[in-house]
Formats: structure tokens, C-alpha cells, sequence
């Protein structure tokens, strides 16, 4: 599965077109990540940009763009209705395929770092990636808005930063970063201009006032519209769906003898939260997703693996250095692991294996995770040398520039050798649970799980080449021995492991 991230970061300009549109280059600079959305709110004075792609393209776009809006934007000059602390206010990362909620949390804390040191910009890590529990909030985090964190950051140690120095930035404040689930931002506009009625209704509404769980709500005057709104975020939409919390507003509306004139989404949205609001308003009797036209598509075009799997093969032999011996090396593993779960499977529910059967199904289970891992390294080992080339590229005119490309090819190197260790382990672990399963599982299958197990020494050795390769440049050599030790001991019990299954072979 293609690792994909999203993030969704919100920035403090939502006026001039031309900053909006410098951002959005910026975002989209590195080849891999893909510009979905951009929304400009000129009463909030705060544009969305929705950008997607492989983790570490977006991540270096999002730098860029952090960098594009300390350039761009002066808070002090600053004027909107929503509130902000930072010029690049909140950056959320948002795990989509083959990336856990774990790993988007990683990046989340790598680009907070780099945005810090790189920028002397107070960093806050918030939901899924605070350190703190109270700044999984972000209202929290934000409290006091730009000009009460100038104030407090130096005095009050709550105030503190995750990254940074303890001042904000002079123009572009503090930022924060964080990884979270799918967030649908959802406005419903009132029919009268009271913001007093808008703000009760959003009291109403929302968790921390006694609403409804995972929705945040605030109520806004949009003047130029002469309605007020209630400004929601459903963090989410499974837990509290969007047709509800729109239910309650109009309930609440209601109440104070107001109508809603209408509603609107924010930047994307996932499938299913509008084929819920389908499902609950026209009341469909078994429904099922599998019946929108565009799913069935989908689901019958990727059940054919072939072109992939030849496009797979043709990239590789094309003069491009990506993708390379790395992502080989994780396919070749998945494969062998794929081959000991066929063996699983030819072993699981026949009486003659009984005895073994318990284990046989642990085993299974093993190798599917680890299936499952080594195919998601197959992207990731492409897009983290992908991020050594783009930092060589970096400027080096003056000393700053050059300290920074130093540090930041030193990080991408890091992570680039970092990636197909952890595709030798995980394909260690495949080759100790084949020659287990060559041993108790179906004779009939041997060869397969001996086929298995060279595939998965085949790719142990070559993440070994691919770290090793990478060693000699390191300014950390005690990270650098670390790795070749580690290597060296994988590769001669892989070794020792595979013996055994050879000799099992011409035992047979």
C-alpha cells in the first residue's frame, strides 16, 4: 500500500491571494506532494491549504512553507475574526494509507524541531502528539491568542515550548504541530447577524461545555454576510457525525427563534462522513457503500495487480535512482513472507496438523504484520532517499545556509539508513518463523517456505548493503557503529537459520 500524509496546515493570511498562492508553491515544491485544497475565509483573515503525498515530501514542503510565512506575514498587523498565535498557525499531520497514527507522530515531532531551529519559532506539539495532556487541546495551546503568549512565554512555565526558545517569534508568534485523526471543518450560518445567539448555540453544542463529544465550537460574526456563524470542528466523525452535530444547531437555533440559512464544509472531507448524512437524511434501508458506483470501480480496478506489479519492476529498471536497492530489498521480504503464510494456510484446518495447529496460526499471524510492514517499506526507503537528494540541493551561499544543509542532509541520511534496518529486522523476524514453519508446517509445502526463507535472507542482506553504505559519512559515529553492529549480528543468525532450512531441503 502507497504511504500517503496528509496535513492540513492553517496559516494567518486569508486576504492577499498572492501570499495564499506564495504558500501554496511552497507546500508543493518537492516532487510527491499534492496540493488537494485551498480555502482563503477574509473575515477570519486565515486560509486551509490541503496538501497530501509521500511523508517526506510533505514534510519538507510544509518547512518551505513555514519559512514562505515568516517571510509573508506580520502578526502585528494582523486582524481576522478566527483566533491565531502564529503566522503558520496549527500544522496537522493526518495519516491516510499504509502510515500509522504512531509514525505520523514521529514526523510531526521532526518537522516541529526543524520549523525551530530552522525559524527561532516557539513550537507547541498538540493532539496525538503532545507531550503534555492538557495540549492535546488546541484552544489550550492557543489561549490568549498571539499577543498573551508574547506576553506570558517567558515568565509562565506552562507557557514552555516543546521546541524553541522561550519568545515568540517578533511577527510570525508560535506555531503548532501536531498528528490527529480526519477533522472536518463545518460552518452552519444563521439567519440573523446576533453573534450573541451564534456563541450561546456553539456553548450548546460543542464537549467542553457539556455538547456533543468531539466537536469544538465557537460563534463568529461574518459581517460582510450580515449572519452570524457557528464554526465547528469534528474531530471525530464516526463518534459524532456530521449530520448530528447539524441537527443540534438547528434544534438550538430554534430556541432562540432563528432559522439556519445554510452550511458549509471546509477544506476536504472523507467519503463516508457525507454517505452518512445520505444514509441518516433519506433514510436508506441496507445500505452499503459497496453500492456508490465509484467504489465498486475502485475496489474491481485494484483487484488487477499485474500493471502494478510491472510498473513496480519497470521504475526500478529505469536510470531513475528511485526507486532502488532499498525498496527491493522490502518487496523481496514481503514476498518471502508471503510465501510462509501460503504454507500457513495449506497447514491451518486439516486433522493431520492439529497438534501444531496453535502455532501454526501465530505464525500466520507474524507473517502477515510483517507482510504488511515490509510493503509499506517498499515506499518508505524511495521517498527517504528521495529526501537526501532534495536536501543536497538546499542553498549554501552563506554560513546559516550551509550549517543548514549540513544538518538537514545529516537528518534525511539518518532516516534514509534508519529505513532498511528496519527492513533487515523485520525480514530476520520473517526468516526465523519460516524455518519454523518449514519444520511443522505441510512437507507438501516445504519448498515454499524454503523459498521464502532465501527471499527474506536475500532482502536482510541487501538492507544490510543499503545501511552500510550510508555509514561512513556520519558525524555520529557511536549511531554509526550502532547500525553496523546490529547489521552484523542480524546477518549471521539469518545465516545460521538458513542452514537449517537447507538442510531440511535435502533432507527431504
Amino acid at each position: 500500500m502507497k504511504r500517503i500524509v496528509e496535513c492540513v496546515p492553517n496559516f494567518s493570511e486569508g486576504r492577499r491571494r498572492e501570499v495564499v498562492d506564495a504558500l501554496a508553491a511552497a507546500l508543493t515544491l518537492q516532487p510527491g506532494a499534492v496540493l488537494l485544497d485551498r480555502e482563503m475565509d477574509p473575515a477570519h483573515n486565515r486560509c486551509v491549504l490541503t496538501v497530501a503525498g509521500e511523508p517526506e515530501a510533505v514534510a519538507r514542503g510544509v518547512i518551505e512553507a513555514v519559512g514562505k510565512a515568516v517571510e509573508l506575514i506580520d502578526l502585528r498587523e494582523h486582524r481576522g475574526e478566527h483566533p491565531r498565535m502564529g503566522a503558520a498557525d496549527v500544522i496537522p499531520f493526518v495519516p491516510i494509507s499504509g502510515i500509522t497514527m504512531l509514525e505520523c507522530v514521529e514526523l510531526s515531532v521532526r518537522v516541529a524541531q526543524q520549523i525551530a531551529e530552522l525559524y527561532s519559532i516557539p513550537v507547541f506539539l498538540y493532539e496525538q502528539s503532545a507531550r503534555i495532556p492538557a495540549r492535546q487541546d488546541l484552544a489550550y495551546v492557543r489561549k490568549g491568542e498571539f499577543e498573551g503568549i508574547r506576553e506570558e512565554i517567558r515568565t509562565n512555565p506552562e507557557r514552555k515550548p516543546d521546541f524553541g526558545p522561550c519568545e515568540v517569534h517578533p511577527s510570525a508568534g508560535a506555531t503548532a504541530v501536531g498528528a490527529r485523526f480526519p477533522l472536518i471543518a463545518y460552518n452552519v450560518y444563521l439567519n440573523t447577524p446576533d453573534v450573541k445567539v451564534a456563541r450561546a448555540i456553539a456553548k450548546a453544542v460543542r464537549h467542553s461545555s457539556g455538547g456533543l463529544r468531539y466537536v469544538k465550537a465557537l460563534g463568529f460574526e461574518i459581517k460582510e454576510r450580515n449572519q452570524a456563524q457557528v464554526s465547528m470542528n469534528l474531530t471525530n466523525f464516526e463518534g459524532t457525525p456530521v449530520f448530528r452535530a447539524f441537527d443540534l444547531v438547528c434544534r438550538e437555533a430554534a430556541r432562540y427563534g432563528v432559522s439556519v440559512g445554510s452550511s458549509e464544509i471546509v477544506g476536504l472531507v472523507p467519503h463516508n462522513a457525507l454517505t452518512a448524512c445520505a444514509e441518516y437524511y433519506l433514510r436508506l434501508e441496507n445500505f452499503s457503500s459497496r453500492q456508490v458506483l465509484e467504489n465498486r470501480l475502485s475496489e474491481g480496478l485494484s483487484q488487477d495487480g499485474l500493471s502494478s506489479s510491472e510498473e513496480f519492476v519497470a521504475k526500478v529498471a529505469s536510470p531513475d535512482p528511485v526507486p532502488g536497492g532499498g525498496s527491493v530489498a522490502a518487496l523481496a521480504g514481503g514476498l518471502g513472507a508471503a510465501l510462509g503464510e501460503m504454507v500457513a494456510g495449506l497447514t491451518e484446518g486439516k486433522k493431520k496438523f492439529e497438534s501444531v495447529e496453535g502455532r501454526v496460526t501465530k505464525l500466520h499471524a507474524d507473517l502477515t504484520r510483517a507482510r504488511e510492514e515490509l510493503c509499506r517499506l517498499v515506499e518508505e526507503d524511495a521517498a527517504s532517499y528521495k529526501a537526501v537528494i532534495d536536501a543536497t540541493k538546499l542553498p549554501k551561499e552563506t554560513g546559516a545556509q550551509k550549517l543548514a544543509r549540513e544538518e538537514a542532509i545529516e537528518q534525511a541520511t539518518r532516516h534514509a539508513t534508519e529505513t532498511p534496518l528496519r527492513t533487515a529486522r523485520v525480514a530476520s523476524g520473517v526468516l526465523f518463523s519460516l524455518e519454523e514453519m518449514a519444520r511443522i508446517g505441510n512437507p507438501n509445502a516445504l519448498s515454499d517456505a524454503a523459498a521464502g526463507a532465501q527471499l527474506a535472507y536475500a532482502a536482510l542482506k541487501a538492507a544490510q548493503y543499503n545501511v552500510l553504505i550510508n555509514l561512513a559519512g556520519f558525524k555520529d559515529r557511536a549511531f554509526a557503529e550502532a547500525c553496523r553492529r546490529e547489521c552484523d549480528e542480524l546477518a549471521q543468525r539469518a545465516a545460521e537459520r538458513l542452514r537449517h532450512i537447507d538442510q531440511l531441503m535435502m533432507g527431504a
